[in-house]
């Protein structure tokens, strides 16, 4: 591939690309000439690494297109994670709220599950009427999700704060070690448990067909670019981070709009890639993105933030408000009704998008 050519393909890179450098020098002019200018570059930063985003999920959509289930979703949910991580990472540098990680991680949750399988499923459900996957793969995830909730984000409301360190780091030692017993059994005996034999007949209907750019890039240029995406991402969250907080300051916005903002960035190409799945009728695949994105939010991001809050010694609030927690155990009791008989429909993708709303309205009230 001929540098022009990959240029043009890649211009949602370059534009970010072109972003970082105009941001550098015209931060302090940004940030000096009040909050409307502040939030009117923090939103179009936003813009730019959502841009960027959509290439890094493109290229962890051509590796996962060579290497098949389940390792393929294994590597579209790990790039969201990692932009996300690093995000966060960033932000909480600069960021004085306390609740950030955990809000993040809240709001990840209710968008992947309720937002994006809610949605896909609606959808899907709408065109195609009931959709089929393979239950063992929901099943585990659910019960995963509410293990690993449960241990970091819930119980550490009982635990008293001069012990927070040592319940974190077993918290880190219990998140690795259920990560490395899930990788074990996505990879290897069990795989079998996250994907789904489509019949012929709806395979070639419903698959979709092998994108010739897709076809043409190489996997090497594909692990490139994602390494690129990352390091270009990382440094635009840098200044929309500097951006938001000077913007947001003193505004009256729900103290958990940064975190949606950062849950809304990572999660933006899996929207686009479920929706397409559904549509296309390969249910499995949704449910592999949708709940295997929330898993690994949790069960990563979490080890990585207390890790660094141990290292900093400065600890940061995990346990969620008791709003956030009844949205959690209504959504996964919810998921693990739905999800228990093999096939998604129009009401259970309903019920699932109502939860999302109900999110979203209790967010504005700042709750």
């Amino acid at each position: 591939m001929g540098l022009s050519s990959l240029v043009k393909q890649e211009k949602f890179l370059v534009i970010a690309l072109a972003a970082v450098g105009i941001s550098f020098f015209t931060e302090h002019s940004i940030l000096e000439a009040g909050k409307p200018a502040s939030l009117i570059a923090a939103a179009a930063l936003i813009c730019v690494i959502i841009l960027a985003s959509t290439r890094v999920a493109h290229h962890a959509e051509v590796l996962a297109h060579k290497v098949g289930d389940p390792y393929g979703t294994m590597i579209l949910t790990l790039s969201a994670v990692a932009v996300e991580v690093l995000i966060l990472a960033i932000m909480m540098r600069t960021t004085t709220s306390p609740t950030l990680v955990r809000d993040t991680i809240y709001s990840a949750v209710m968008l992947d599950i309720n937002g994006i399988l809610g949605l896909a499923a609606l959808l899907g459900g709408l065109r195609h009427g009931e959709q089929p996957y393979n239950d063992d793969s929901s099943r585990t995830y659910s019960v995963m999700i509410l293990t690993a909730m449960g241990i970091s984000m819930m119980v550490p409301e009982f635990i008293p704060a001069a012990k927070w360190h040592y319940y974190s780091a077993f918290t880190i030692g219990a998140m690795i070690a259920l990560y490395a017993l899930f990788l074990r059994m996505q990879v290897g005996t069990h795989s079998y448990f996250f994907s789904y034999s489509y019949p012929r007949a709806k395979q070639a209907s419903g698959e979709p067909a092998p994108d010739e750019e897709a076809e043409k890039d190489s996997s090497a240029l594909s692990i490139a670019v994602i390494l690129a995406g990352v390091l270009i991402i990382g440094f635009l969250a840098e200044f929309m981070s500097a951006f938001l907080n000077i913007g947001l300051e003193g505004s009256g916005a729900p103290p958990a709009l940064m975190a949606v903002t950062v849950a809304v960035i990572s999660a933006a190409p899996e929207i686009l890639t479920a929706l397409r799945a559904a549509l296309k009728n390969r249910m499995q695949s949704v449910v592999n993105i949708a709940m295997g994105a929330s898993l690994s939010t949790v069960i990563l991001t979490v080890p990585v933030m207390e890790s660094i809050a141990l290292y900093t010694g400065q600890p940061f609030i995990m346990a969620m408000t008791p709003v956030q927690t009844v949205m959690v155990v209504i959504t996964l009791v919810v998921a693990a009704i739905n999800l228990n008989d093999g096939q998604t429909n129009a009401i259970e993708g309903m019920t699932h998008f109502v939860l999302f709303a109900t999110f979203i309205m209790l967010t504005l009230l700042g709750l």
